[in-house]
């Protein structure tokens, strides 16, 4: 029996094949547009006339983040599905990623990636300032600003920006030590969620109505060169909730530490911020770190995952219980 040239299982039942780019694929993904059929049909003129330039097409992101990820290598040569951090899809061998991928002068398009050719400390200062504004916007209370504790709200601000910078960097640290080219870069989807709970952050805190979810997604790394999944890929996903576990953990040692309510509280807090982050892209769904580290190593999942939820609970009662041993 054949395999579906997209998802790699075996088909059982009719056969169809596609017009355009002459593959089999399953009932499912039948139509070019659920296979992607133009990437496909671009990597086979790659193929013919490598000295074209490569464009690579992403689906767009939703949330950040980072994932499914999925190998599959059927019987149809040339075709291998890869895949970056999880956020982006690849359909190249490894071999056909020019060294200096990155570079503006590398001749490389990258769909769904917002000014491309500006550094990578750009996009990151852009990405981090967005998520510190929102900050302001998420952690506004006209009550903090009565009591004298307006610099609570600049301080949680700061620590929700470095909780989502520190995650980026971790996926990045890994993958860069593995030797894969990568970057943060700023998403074109993503940045307009990001402006758009901008957006209507500040209209509710103008308009003292109701509060607004604010999406927060300016960016997210981007990994070129893996191909499937193996302790590399899994390390690289689960460094980003790694980072959160073990920044969170060193504030809330910390919060113990300062002896001065309610900096330690607010202190506990940020913890509480990290441990959130890390067990919210443990949740093996969709484009979430927790759907590859699972699919590499169930028991890291499940030590990682555990730690991470435990921590959050234990902060969150620590914090709003009314014996918390914060409160004097």
């Amino acid at each position: 029996m054949a395999n579906c040239a997209h998802c790699g299982e075996e088909i059982i039942g009719d056969l169809f094949k596609c017009n355009k780019c002459g593959y089999y694929y399953c009932a499912r993904h039948k139509e070019p547009i659920n296979h992607d059929c133009n990437v496909i049909i671009e990597s086979l003129r790659l193929e013919q006339s490598p000295s074209e330039p490569q464009t690579y097409v992403p689906p767009p992101q939703v949330i950040h983040v980072s994932h499914e990820q999925t190998y599959q290598q059927t019987d149809t040569p040339g075709v291998i599905r890869g895949t970056t951090d999880g956020s982006y899809t690849w359909y190249r061998r490894e071999s056909q990623i020019p060294v200096g991928a990155f570079d503006p002068d590398s001749g490389i398009k990258f769909k769904g990636i917002l000014l491309a050719h500006k550094s990578e400390l750009f996009h990151f200062i852009v990405g981090v300032s967005l998520i510190f504004f929102i900050g302001l916007l998420t952690f506004f209370n006209q009550q903090l600003i009565i009591m004298g504790y307006g610099w609570a709200i600049f301080m949680l601000a700061g620590f929700y920006a470095t909780a989502f910078l520190f995650h980026e960097l971790g996926h990045r640290q890994v993958a860069i030590h593995f030797g894969l080219q990568t970057k943060f870069r700023l998403l074109t989807f993503g940045m307009l969620l990001t402006v758009t709970g901008v957006v209507f952050g500040l209209y509710s805190l103008i308009s003292n109505g109701s509060t607004f979810p604010s999406l927060a997604l300016p960016g997210a790394v981007v990994v070129l060169g893996l191909s499937t999944i193996d302790r590399t890929t899994g390390l690289c996903k689960a460094a980003g909730p790694t980072v959160n576990l073990v920044y969170g953990t060193i504030l809330f040692i910390i919060s113990f530490i300062i002896p001065t309510y309610p900096l330690n509280l607010f202190i506990c807090y940020a913890a509480n911020l990290n441990f959130m982050l890390g067990t919210f892209n443990m949740i093996p769904i969709g484009i979430l770190d927790g759907q590859n580290i699972w699919k590499w190593n169930k028991k890291v999942y499940i030590m990682l995952c555990g730690l991470l939820l435990v921590l959050l609970i234990t902060t969150y009662l620590f914090i709003y219980l009314p014996t918390s041993p914060y409160i004097i």
